[in-house]
């Protein structure tokens, strides 16, 4: 059998057929792996929605809407019924003023406006210290549980903000951010649109070393000196 010459047309030939081949096996294994992939994100979302409202025998999900949220944007909320009654809500909330940027949550309140409990979605705050809220805003522990709060009395804040709710330590700007989103998620639920988070921003300063303007009261580790490896911004740690 004579050999196929290695000329330029049938490299190129080879090559064509090469990734229509490859192009139709990544499109059959994409259509393959669609609706789990769906099916596992819808898993997780009711997951979600049950771990914060209390119980309910409708399917939230079908019946979600979006609500006008302050600052312009709108949050998505999940209507949770019992007996076709509304015993409360799931709202997915977000704020990007983390020490690390965005923190999305799901927070439930229950029908008389309590927050009944909050679930962590998504967040990129340091570990061993803003990271902490996933369970830190539960514990009985001084004045960090913020469960059961009855929201309808005014916003939550930390209370380096004037408020009564213990920060994580070292992690005030975490603290207050997540912070933000529940007041947010509330605004939403309440139809209190106009509401101004209860969250005060610290005032800032610039960062003589870089020229980055930081909170001035985010403190180096003098102890340490240790730079924070997961937001390296030299050697400022979240607040104490």
């Amino acid at each position: 059998m004579e050999k196929v010459k290695s000329t330029l047309p049938n490299i190129l030939l080879s090559l064509t057929v090469i990734c229509l081949i490859a192009g139709v096996a990544l499109s059959a294994a994409n259509k393959y792996t669609e609706s789990a992939i769906l099916a596992s994100k819808a898993a997780e979302l009711q997951s979600a929605i049950k771990n914060v409202t209390p119980e309910f025998d409708n399917n939230p999900t079908e019946e979600q809407y979006r609500i006008a949220a302050a600052g312009g944007d709108s949050l998505t909320v999940y209507p949770a019924k019992k007996d076709g009654k509304l015993v409360g809500c799931a709202v997915e909330s977000y704020t990007k003023n983390g020490f690390s940027g965005l923190i999305r949550i799901m927070v439930g309140f229950d029908a008389g406006g309590k927050l009944y409990n909050y679930s962590v979605l998504e967040h990129n705050e340091t570990p061993g210290l803003g990271s902490k809220m996933e369970e830190w805003f539960r514990e009985d522990k001084n004045q960090q549980n913020i469960v059961g709060r009855d929201m309808t009395k005014g916003s939550l804040r930390v209370s380096k903000d004037g408020g009564d709710v213990d920060a994580i330590t070292a992690a005030t700007i975490s603290s207050r951010a997540f912070l933000d989103a529940i007041n947010l998620a509330y605004a939403a639920y309440s139809g209190n649109t106009d509401a101004v988070s209860g969250a005060t921003g610290a005032d800032t300063g610039t960062d003589a070393n870089s020229g980055a303007t930081i909170p001035e009261d985010e403190d180096t580790d003098a102890t340490s000196g240790a730079t924070d490896s997961t937001n390296n911004t030299d050697n400022i740690n979240e607040t104490k």
